[in-house]
């Protein structure tokens, strides 16, 4: 009996120790919320709630005091991997202000628990405004789509240059592109971000985040530059303007992923083609632009990718892009290796695919 007790006594012990450690490496500066509290602001999280669901745990409205609205991170309770991310999200942001980024109101601590609080935007994802197959797409004008495009480019200025140290996001992509009653996008969900100090050229890390935004050097050798995210944000502007996901190999009706078709297009002089048909009313030139600035972001080469400084600069300024500095963009390829295409050529297209589906190479994570 003894020894029952005090092996129960023992395991209580740990547990305590582990919760002080997890509180204990947490910034002061944000606000500990209660289970119970959070329980009761989202209906004991209700289905009726859940605003979406990822890798690492499910998203759900929640009304605080005072009626303000939140959105309410819960992240699985027995993955290392998840509460690995719970830290490093609290820790990279936790001291972050910017228009374009999702503000980190909380977080809750609490036995098993580890909840991560937000706050709520009303027009959920760029995922499921534009993308999302379970819910009515929403008609995006240009000049919406566009300054989507400007103001998550400018959410990236903001974590690659301006903050010290700065931040590579790694998960780039339209599930965290969250948008307001405005259509203002805010880049969230940091859990892959890695702090990136003024004296190193890149990192040498574990390959995470999502097959079709993965630059082909990070997927492939796990050699991580600020560039990871310029090729991710590429791939975005081509999914923005044409409300197609770069997971699926189906457009154009051949086996092609919206890069590569992106880039066939460009070849026989058939850019707009891509545009989602929708979307009505829209300059033409300016869009071509914005699709030769995604081409830029994509280059098989991180060096002869633009610096997100520079790619504000390439959208928000009608000026003539230099296309003889744009070389075939490099995309991930289903066996494990990297390629480039050449410009308009469908046999390369075909040879040298993307993969939708994490191969053993990687350590991707699917969200």
């Amino acid at each position: 009996m003894s020894c029952s007790c005090f092996g129960a006594l023992k395991v209580k012990r740990g547990e305590s120790s582990a919760h002080r450690e997890i509180v204990g490496s947490l910034p002061g500066n944000i606000k500990h919320f209660s289970y119970n509290e959070l329980r009761l602001a989202t209906d004991n999280f209700h289905p009726s709630n859940k605003l979406g669901q990822g890798g690492f745990g499910t998203v759900y409205k929640g009304i605080l005091k005072h009626g303000i609205e939140v959105a309410v991170k819960t992240l699985s309770a027995h993955s290392k991997q998840g509460l690995r991310e719970f830290l490093t999200e609290i820790n990279t942001i936790s001291n972050v202000r910017h228009p374009n980024l999702v503000e980190l109101v909380g977080y809750c601590v609490e036995g098993s628990h580890r909840i991560l609080v937000y706050e709520y935007l009303q027009n959920n994802s760029l995922d499921h405004a534009l993308l999302g197959s379970k819910s009515p797409k929403i008609n995006l004008n240009w000049e919406q789509r566009s300054a989507i495009c400007l103001g998550t480019a400018r959410g990236l200025v903001f974590l690659h240059e301006d903050l010290v140290p700065h931040i590579v996001h790694r998960d780039i992509k339209a599930s965290n592109i969250l948008l307001d009653k405005e259509f203002n996008p805010k880049i969230g969900d940091f859990g892959l971000a890695k702090l990136f100090p003024d004296d190193i050229t890149h990192i040498s890390t574990r390959i995470a985040g999502t097959t079709g935004y993965l630059a082909p050097e990070y997927a492939l050798g796990g050699h991580l530059t600020m560039k990871a995210d310029v090729y991710s944000f590429g791939v975005l502007i081509l999914e923005i303007i044409s409300s197609r996901s770069s997971a699926k190999a189906n457009w154009g009706g051949t086996e092609k992923f919206l890069l590569e078709w992106a880039w066939q297009l460009y070849g026989e002089e058939r850019l707009l083609e891509i545009v989602d048909p929708e979307m009505q009313g829209f300059p033409e030139e300016e869009v071509i632009r914005y699709i030769k600035v995604a081409f830029f972001c994509t280059q098989a080469a991180a060096s002869r990718r633009p610096l997100m400084s520079q790619v504000v600069d390439m959208l928000s300024r009608n000026i003539r892009l230099n296309e003889k500095e744009l070389t075939a963009p490099g995309h991930f390829t289903g066996s494990g290796e990297a390629s480039s295409s050449k410009k308009g050529s469908s046999s390369d297209y075909t040879s040298n695919q993307m993969s939708s589906v994490p191969v053993t190479i990687t350590e991707v994570t699917p969200r």
